[in-house]
């Protein structure tokens, strides 16, 4: 039955991230939008295959799985669980994947933990060894027949982009939001610059306001939030413009990089703002950092709370030193420093003893932390924290 492009086709709720999830009202020109852009810049053609892992309701699976693939006819493969989720890769063998931050820096560990990275470097650098490792690296990854791979949704940690290219991997950043399908920026193969999410996509138009915030015009644009006018019309400049809430500047070729989001900033008791996420990316470096979470409102200085690798947290649970990991910790937030300006200082680290999960919603599907419910959770021992002044508290 033939629809009509401008008639609602589905509502998708957004993560949550920073409050009440919204139900965003898109139609079927929207799907119509996607499957021909995105088609466009890959390639996407019936002989390619995907693995489907993220909840199927969710923006970024839609726009990178469901659609692409009913669009080209591609074949897609599921994922079980999360226990079997590496088998299942390495049966799918992609040849197009799209992840979130978390997961390509676990597969980077976990490929650490067999080869370290010292030894990494050596056989890299041996001409024929070094081709054969990394395509081994690949193999065990399930990546080896990947022509483009893409990570979204939050930011990954510029060494980890090097690894994969190192590995031949070329990872392209996007950029793009619920209220837009994905529809916003994205990085052409071939075009990738660390720490930019790409240019425009065909028929966007974006603006930086005098604010710093983000203001797009998409043509897989919303119709609105479901039931909510009000919140609706706040969300359009007077020209029709989305506000994104994101904050961004573009460099001289016209590629957009994301330096913080206008809700989460805060100030210190210094009257001085702060934005978290650039410096929880710096603390993400560490490979001992699984995510962090940096607060710090109406306090002397900043602080972090930290948990721990999946690994590094099975090790202290047989009996690791922990002082070595308070060393390691202590460096980490030293160099995180040395990179910020004064009034940014973390004054101390915070390991957490409860895993931030999806499941407990410390997490959105996508893995990134739901920043209201972490602050909420942690609010009362906050102030103890500081008085204790100690670098590293293990909570």
């Amino acid at each position: 039955m033939e629809r009509d492009p401008q008639e609602m086709a589905t509502i998708v709720y957004t993560s949550g991230s920073t409050g009440q999830p919204k139900g965003v009202m898109h139609s079927f020109n929207t799907f119509r939008v996607v499957g021909e852009i995105y088609s466009k810049i890959l390639g996407f053609d019936q002989d390619d295959r995907c693995l489907s892992y993220l909840p199927l309701a969710h923006i970024y699976e839609r726009m990178g799985v469901e659609i692409p693939s009913c669009y080209a006819g591609f074949k897609v493969f599921f994922a079980e669980s999360l226990q079997t989720f590496p088998a299942d890769l390495r049966r799918a063998r992609p040849t197009g994947f799209l992840s979130v931050p978390r997961l390509w820096t676990k597969f980077e560990s976990a490929v650490d933990a067999k080869i370290p990275k010292k030894k990494q470097r050596i056989l890299f650098r041996i001409p024929i060894i070094g081709k054969k490792v990394k395509h081994k690296i690949l193999i065990q990854l399930g990546l080896q027949d990947c022509r483009f791979a893409a990570t979204g949704s939050a930011p990954l940690p510029p060494t980890t982009v090097e690894w994969y290219r190192s590995l031949g991997l070329e990872l392209l950043e996007g950029y793009g939001m619920s209220e837009d399908f994905g529809i916003s920026h994205v990085t052409r193969p071939g075009e990738s610059k660390i720490g930019y999410v790409g240019r425009p996509n065909e028929g966007v138009e974006a603006r930086i306001e005098t604010s710093g915030e983000i203001v797009i015009k998409s043509p897989a644009g919303m119709m609105g939030y479901f039931k909510d006018p009000e919140k609706t019309a706040e969300s359009f400049t007077a020209d029709g413009f989305f506000k994104t809430g994101d904050m961004g500047e573009y460099d001289a070729q016209g590629k957009l990089r994301i330096t913080g989001r206008i809700k989460e900033l805060f100030k210190t008791s210094k009257g001085k703002y702060v934005a978290p996420v650039p410096i929880e990316n710096r603390l993400g470096r560490s490979s001992n950092v699984e995510v962090a979470c940096v607060g710090g409102a109406n306090q002397p200085a900043t602080h972090a709370l930290i948990l721990l690798s999946e690994d590094l947290r099975a090790a202290l649970d047989k009996g690791a030193d922990r002082q070595s990991v308070e060393q390691e910790l202590m460096q980490a937030m030293e160099e995180t420093n040395a990179e910020l300006d004064p009034h940014e200082h973390l004054q101390f680290l915070v390991v957490v003893k409860d895993v931030w999960t999806i499941e407990n919603e410390f997490l959105t599907p996508t893995m990134k932390i739901k920043r209201n419910v972490i602050e909420k959770h942690y609010a009362d021992r906050t102030d103890g924290w500081y008085s204790q002044q100690q670098k590293v508290i293990w909570e």
